[in-house]
């Protein structure tokens, strides 16, 4: 799919059609959405990527490239489905043996699971990231576009989004999300946050 936003030609494709010469570059805008919230494990990006590039699922993520080159990405998943299936010891190998053991558990406890689309035609979005030097050019919206306009699904949800995350939000709300629960958090002086909002599409 291709979609062309102002003089920007956006492509969206399946992560596993990229094939596994493209898994780097993939894992290099996993890592840049998420290092802060990986910071914990390690500060050195290069030495994260090596750490999780393992761990994507590619036929679970869409990614939008520009010039080729992966901008943005987002996971889509069903009932069942893992978009992330990691292996400790590669882990421990990258990060340690202590913080790759802390890492094993906190994947599994909030990076896998399941996912949350808990009925035919519902699915779950996740791990919404774009590259820093692709923001501002459509590229994470590309993504979500792609991924509403699939067939085969009625509704979409997109779980745990933090609170004070205001770029995203509005960002889904503009691609047509509503909140529909919002979970608060205990020790929001620590986290920085309140609570944990999520939110819900219909196909129109």
């Amino acid at each position: 799919m291709g979609e062309a936003t102002g003089e920007t030609r956006i492509e969206v494709r399946r992560g596993d059609t990229l094939g596994e010469a493209y898994r780097r570059a993939i894992t290099e805008v996993f890592v840049e959405g998420f290092g802060e919230d990986l910071a914990y494990f390690s500060k050195d990006t290069v030495r994260l990527t090596g750490a999780v590039e393992h761990m994507l699922v590619l036929e679970r993520f869409h990614v939008a490239l520009i010039d080729g080159r992966p901008a943005a990405l987002a996971s889509l998943t069903e009932s069942g489905q893992e978009a992330i299936d990691h292996d400790a010891r590669t882990l421990r190998r990258h990060l340690g043996p202590g913080k790759g053991t802390i890492a094993d558990r906190v994947f599994r406890t909030h990076f896998q699971g399941g996912s949350g689309a808990d009925r035919p035609g519902r699915a779950e979005i996740g791990f919404v990231a774009s590259a820093r030097r692709f923001r501002g050019r459509g590229a994470a919206r590309a993504v979500l576009h792609h991924i509403v306009s699939l067939p085969g699904y009625d509704e979409f949800t997109l779980e745990d989004i933090k609170d004070t995350n205001a770029p995203a939000l509005g960002l889904y709300e503009s691609v047509g999300f509503r909140e529909y629960r919002r979970r608060p958090v205990r020790h929001t002086r620590w986290s920085g946050f309140h609570a944990y909002v999520s939110m819900i599409r219909a196909r129109e």
